[in-house]
């Protein structure tokens, strides 16, 4: 009889907490993420969103429990664990005086890439994000879609495994979200991909499962069906997120 191969866990989160002083930034979050699936990680600001990604991609160092990547733990084994992660934070990581291809260079020697490998990936970047009219142009003259497009191009420099952004739309315009989006489905056939958000078409347009944080914890975790109420995600957003009650204090 045939049976399935289990997918490979690529992304872990066991028993995350992450505290400043007495503020408690994530609490005791558990979850996996397998090999080819795309995540959204839903929430309203201040939810502990980035902070658990930074966690997770080793940016920050977790106050209790573990994150791993590819199975690999990322205090451990963080230099090994990084070479199958690209990583795309809310803001950067762009230096504005830089040209494309001298921030995309610096990316990849950075990344151990050899001249010959780093060449083919910059021909394949170039061609895949229509860089072209732009690789000589300081990054500080680029549009916010063109910024966005050199900080996916970094992310994926590397070609890894795993791909992990933090509200990559973010101050683009709906030709460019839409253009963008098209883009994570089609990273998704071939990467595990982790994108935090608090805009529910994006659930919608990208996510094959939703990880819902609010205050810090993990409040729901399935698919986006599952969360909907009359066809809708603003309810469930609206309910459990407890909108109007007064926020909770750093």
């Amino acid at each position: 009889m045939d049976t399935e191969t289990p997918s490979r866990i690529m992304i872990e989160a066991k028993g995350l907490s992450k505290f400043f002083g007495p503020f408690v930034a994530v609490e005791n979050i558990s979850f996996t993420i397998p090999e080819g699936q795309i995540v959204a990680f839903l929430g309203p600001n201040g939810a502990g969103k980035s902070t658990t990604m930074r966690v997770l991609t080793g940016y920050l160092a977790p106050s209790e429990g573990t994150a791993s990547i590819a199975g690999m733990d990322m205090q451990k084994a963080r230099t090994t664990a990084s070479s199958r992660l690209g990583y795309l934070p809310e803001n950067g990581p762009l230096y504005l005086e830089m040209t494309p291809i001298e921030l995309l260079r610096f990316f990849g020697e950075a990344r151990g890439l050899e001249e010959e490998k780093l060449n083919a990936r910059l021909q394949h970047i170039n061609q895949q994000y229509s860089l072209q009219d732009v690789m000589e142009k300081p990054i500080g003259k680029l549009s916010r879609g063109y910024r966005q497009r050199v900080g996916l191009a970094q992310a994926l420099i590397h070609d890894p495994d795993v791909l992990i952004m933090d509200e990559p739309t973010a101050g683009l315009d709906p030709n460019q979200i839409r253009e963008f989006r098209r883009e994570i489905q089609k990273l998704g056939k071939t990467k595990t991909i982790l994108i935090s958000t608090h805009i529910l078409q994006e659930v919608d347009a990208v996510a094959d499962r939703v990880l819902f944080l609010n205050e810090g914890k993990l409040i729901f975790d399935g698919t986006p069906e599952e969360l909907k109420e009359s066809d809708s995600l603003e309810e469930p957003f609206y309910r459990m997120t407890n909108y109007g009650q007064p926020a909770r204090q750093a």
